[in-house]
């Protein structure tokens, strides 16, 4: 791999694209969910929505690299940003913006063909531009606002369950779609207290957060998003046909817990998508998690 390339997947910030799994949640609970089986049935559903996550990615790939352009002197302030390829100059900024450009065409293009073929579909394309235009809204101004900006992030990530939803005809349960945004906030608020304490004149909407009232948001948005999922493991169609899912909530709970520790610890939890890679503890709640769930299916079939 050339070392030009390597620059350019760093700018695209490549390893984030993880997020964009949100798109597939609508699809994986439709696989357990008896009411939507024939959805989920076959390889057909699990591409649809593996195709809308790989649009988003793009999409979101052209807002980072927007997003360091408009963001490009802070950054060099910032301890870990300036490294980014456009804050040490290895990408120009119009050159940049000219591959944005481009990724927002590719990325529009699948979500197009759907309503072309299946009209019945166009929610997932309406999404996907209800989120492009709230992204520009989010680099033009909404990003220097306290607490508008982690506000406007989660919403972000609750559109991309339900585009993954509406390009499957999928149900997806309004407490997952509560729990996905209170969950988000609680990352990006723990995000926020991390660069308040490593580069607070790195970004405007910093000056304005109060260090006592970013706290107790991330305590609330923690147990909120604790609080919602273990609703939807007790009362969901998905709840009631596995009676044993709601032990997946333990889990739940300790990867928060875990979360806020770090967060507290002064951990890197500026970036969340290493963390996940990286804190063994964390690894051992996925696991748990996963093995839970299998095993509340198990059980009930």
């Amino acid at each position: 791999m050339s070392e030009r390339l390597r620059v350019w997947l760093r700018a695209l910030r490549v390893e984030q694209w993880t997020k964009n799994g949100v798109v597939l949640m609508a699809w994986f609970f439709s696989v357990a969910d008896t009411t939507q089986r024939e959805i989920a049935r076959g390889w057909e559903s699990f591409l649809m929505a593996l195709a809308m996550a790989g649009a988003f990615s793009l999409v979101s790939s052209a807002f980072y690299l927007l997003n360091d352009v408009s963001d490009y002197e802070a950054d060099r302030l910032h301890p870990v940003k300036r490294l980014r390829p456009i804050a040490a100059g290895l990408v120009s900024r119009i050159s940049a913006v000219r591959a944005a450009l481009v990724l927002f065409a590719i990325g529009f293009v699948y979500p197009a063909l759907v309503v072309i073929f299946l009209p019945s579909r166009t929610v997932a394309f309406a999404t996907m531009l209800a989120y492009t235009v709230m992204q520009c809204l989010y680099t033009g101004f909404l990003k220097r606002v306290p607490y508008v900006d982690v506000a406007t992030l989660s919403v972000g990530f609750v559109l991309r369950a339900v585009a993954g939803a509406a390009i499957i005809s999928a149900y997806i349960s309004p407490w997952l779609l509560v729990c996905t945004f209170t969950l988000s906030m609680f990352l990006a608020l723990c995000k926020r207290r991390n660069e308040m304490e490593v580069a607070r004149e790195s970004r405007m909407a910093l000056k304005g957060y109060h260090p006592r009232v970013l706290s107790a948001l991330i305590l609330l948005a923690g147990f909120a998003s604790f609080g919602e999922y273990l609703a939807y493991t007790l009362t969901s169609k998905m709840g009631l046909r596995f009676p044993y899912l709601w032990a997946t909530s333990v889990f739940v709970l300790l990867g928060i817990l875990r979360y806020a520790v770090l967060a507290w610890r002064k951990g890197d939890v500026g970036r969340p998508e290493r963390v996940l890679l990286t804190d063994r503890p964390l690894w051992a709640v996925l696991a748990g998690y996963a093995a839970s769930g299998v095993a509340a299916v198990w059980i009930a079939l």
